[in-house]
């Protein structure tokens, strides 16, 4: 088993949290750092989704 943290699910966490993007803790340019970019954003652009909806 991996006891590494994943920074996908991470970041979505942290998007549900409403932790901003900016707080990514990888270095920029890493793969973890898009990684966590792509997992904040996923959650980011289905909160904003809902929300246009009015859901």
């Amino acid at each position: 088993m991996n006891s590494d943290p994943d920074p996908f699910e991470q970041a979505q966490r942290a998007a549900r949290q409403n932790i901003p993007a900016e707080a990514n803790p990888y270095q920029d340019g890493s793969d973890e750092h898009a990684l966590w970019a792509a997992g904040h954003e996923k959650v980011a652009g289905e909160r904003a989704t809902n929300e246009s909806e009015g859901t």
